[in-house]
């Protein structure tokens, strides 16, 4: 095994992991549910986050041609969404969680539509789901080179991995759209119970 491909193949299975568990998180209807996996994937994008940093500092402080240098070089897709989920999706994971402690009191509570929407939030899953998506074609590219050197590859494997981000946040979009207008009348009966009667 390349000694940078035991770095990548660890380094992708946490951002794939974290994106599984990102994506599950709207299908949860108990908020204690909610508040321990959104916990979960919190820390394991932070984690994911470190050590994508980690990589990238040590490839660049290390001569060309290492095998940190290499691995560095192999996050280079993932640059733009690990941004983003270190920017947009951790800063909504931390509100989702405080927001899911509030019913840390009655564990029992099923989670409102409003905080699986929140959980559906397409600037949650999809940076996770895209980083890890974006490592693996280094990780093939090492364990396959014969795959990536084979004439006319690259230019279906782009095109399939653009139609997929694609898909993924239209997936996301459609979800979050739609707990949306859920929690809406939970939101308009609150205000008319909130409003005075006039006699």
């Amino acid at each position: 095994m390349e000694s940078h491909l035991a770095v990548l193949l660890p380094l992708a299975a946490v951002w794939l992991t974290a994106g599984a568990l990102a994506d599950g998180l709207p299908r949860l209807d108990r908020a204690r549910t909610l508040r321990r996996r959104t916990g979960q994937v919190l820390a394991l994008t932070v984690a994911a986050l470190g050590l994508t940093a980690a990589v990238g500092v040590a490839g660049l402080s290390a001569d060309g041609g290492t095998a940190a240098d290499r691995a560095a070089a192999g996050l280079a897709l993932a640059v733009v969404p690990a941004g983003a989920a270190a920017v947009c999706a951790v800063r909504r994971m931390r509100r989702l969680w405080a927001g899911a402690c509030a019913f840390t009191t009655a564990p029992d509570t099923p989670a409102p539509h409003g905080l699986r929407a929140a959980a559906a939030h397409p600037l949650i899953g999809l940076p996770v789901q895209v980083t890890g998506l974006a490592i693996l074609p280094a990780v093939v590219a090492t364990a396959m080179p014969e795959l990536v050197t084979r004439t006319g590859a690259g230019g279906p494997a782009i095109t399939v991995g653009v139609l997929g981000v694609a898909a993924i946040g239209v997936r996301h979009a459609l979800r979050h759209s739609r707990l949306a207008e859920r929690a809406m009348p939970e939101r308009a009966s609150a205000r008319t119970a909130a409003r005075p009667l006039h006699v």
